[in-house]
């Protein structure tokens, strides 16, 4: 299966169950929503309705949702990890409960997308001083003969310290060579793939639970891990999500695998970034999108400064505006990327410049990079490199 044919198969599976497709939103998080920078979960645009109030396309939802995380921008690289993906996600609002959405989910993923049943491992709460165990998964998966991990905090889904929130069960399939074995919080080859929160809780701000007034179903599966993992890749930069970065990039720059991988998620999500409207900056949005810019031209630049941005092929930028749906033009775009490279030069060559001081003579220490990075924008990675020779 490619990326579209997942994508349909899943949105026409929960459409023949009586969910309504909705439009998912830019990475903008809904007006008045001051908790997040950036959409960071399917269920975001859809939190006043989570609480109780009425969609208007009703009580069944499925969509497709762009979204950026920054938690996992340090683990960027590895075979998982990207810092704006997409999330399939499906909703009932106050309608089916849990044990239903379980057993569609696993309906799906083993007769939809034909996975084999041997390699699903589910987790599920197994509750505390204030909730007892999820008992309605348990059973769910024990009808279907699937093995379960009971953990507390690790089941226990939530967006924030303050909003809906409740226990979840995650769904693991298995990456690794040889038979299934262990449990996915012991082996790492245990990838998750869907995550299944019955948000029945609104957590205030003591910290304690209160009931919802409709008890919800929100469930959440990174798109780009679910199309590695179909198509029997060893990472997500392998799959055709990635086919054209593979194919364009180490073209123009000879870097290692790891630095590959970084280049293409780094640029790929400052476009997508770009295209809904956001510009570098100093704070908020823009010190994201500044930030994620600064964190790939260190890595172009580590072995050869005179690399630039200005080797990015339009064709790049044009296949991941059209993916993500984006108005604007890719020349805006390279435009935009370009000035923020010019002003980062600018502030290296100023770096130069503060590194003859005398106090950074001799070895450079924790303090000294601290400093460095904290008052002068200076990232360590390229602050040796930055020193006379």
């Amino acid at each position: 299966m490619n990326t579209e044919n997942v994508v349909r198969t899943f949105v026409e599976y929960f459409e023949e169950r009586g969910h309504r497709r909705i439009t998912g939103s830019t990475l903008m998080p809904p007006p008045g929503d001051d908790s997040v920078l950036f959409t960071t979960s399917g269920m975001h645009p859809l939190t006043p309705y989570l609480e109780g109030r009425p969609h208007p396309l009703g009580r069944r939802l499925v969509n497709v949702q762009r979204c950026l995380r920054t938690t996992d921008l340090e683990e960027v690289g590895d075979p998982t990890h990207l810092t704006v993906f997409e999330m399939l996600g499906s909703w009932s609002l106050g309608d089916y409960e849990g044990p239903q959405s379980l057993r569609w989910g696993y309906d799906l993923l083993t007769d939809g997308f034909g996975i084999d049943p041997r390699m699903i491992y589910a987790t599920v709460f197994g509750g505390d001083d204030r909730v007892g165990p999820d008992t309605s998964s348990l059973e769910v998966w024990g009808e279907a003969g699937v093995p379960v991990e009971l953990t507390v905090e690790d089941n226990w889904w939530d967006n924030g310290p303050t909003g809906p929130c409740g226990p979840d069960s995650e769904i693991f399939l298995w990456t690794g060579d040889t038979p299934p074995q262990s449990t996915p919080t012991q082996d790492e080859r245990w990838v998750e793939v869907w995550n299944h929160v019955t948000m029945r809780f609104r957590r205030l701000d003591d910290g304690s639970l209160v009931p919802l007034p409709q008890r919800n179903v929100d469930t959440g599966m990174g798109l780009e891990r679910l199309v590695s993992l179909l198509q029997g890749t060893s990472s997500v930069f392998e799959s055709d999500v990635f086919g054209l970065w593979r194919l364009l990039v180490p073209g123009l720059w000879d870097v290692d695998e790891t630095s590959q991988r970084i280049l293409s998620d780094h640029l790929r999500s400052a476009v997508v970034v770009i295209g809904d409207g956001v510009l570098p900056g100093n704070t908020g949005r823009g010190y994201v999108l500044r930030r994620l810019m600064r964190r790939l031209l260190t890595v172009l630049w580590r072995e050869d400064p005179t690399r630039t941005l200005g080797d990015l092929p339009d064709q790049l930028i044009r296949h991941t505006l059209d993916h993500f749906r984006q108005d604007m033009g890719p020349m805006a775009v390279r435009e935009i990327l370009l000035e923020e490279e010019r002003r980062f030069r600018r502030l290296l060559e100023r770096g130069r410049q503060i590194l003859t001081r005398p106090r950074f003579q001799g070895p450079l220490d924790e303090e000294d990079l601290h400093y460095l990075h904290d008052t002068h924008g200076l990232p360590r990675d390229l602050v040796r490199s930055l020193r006379p020779e």
